[in-house]
């Protein structure tokens, strides 16, 4: 199964049609071809397969957010880290 952390848009390169999303403190280039409204810094945005599908409220990003964090409390700081580097790298159909 695959689940998207809600990340932070932090950057836009409108020329190579990119954003540089913060996800619980791990920063990465992701594309924004696929989102259907347009991308500002400051959004929230689900990725998947490094493409950001689409924009999320702040309030619904922090809620999940919170529930990763549980989530994350119980694993060791090894598997933490790879949950959030994974989080949003799925196999398609996955």
């Amino acid at each position: 199964m695959c689940l998207s952390i809600p990340s932070k848009v932090v950057k836009i390169d409108k020329a190579k049609a990119t954003a540089v999303v913060d996800t619980m403190g791990v920063q990465r280039e992701v594309g924004i071809d696929f989102v259907e409204d347009e991308v500002t810094v400051g959004d929230y945005v689900l990725i998947h397969i490094g493409f950001a599908m689409n924009i999320i409220s702040e309030e619904d990003a922090l809620a999940s957010i919170e529930t990763y964090k549980e989530i994350l409390a119980l694993m060791d700081e090894e598997e933490r880290r790879q949950a959030i580097l994974d989080g949003d790298n799925c196999e398609a159909g996955t």
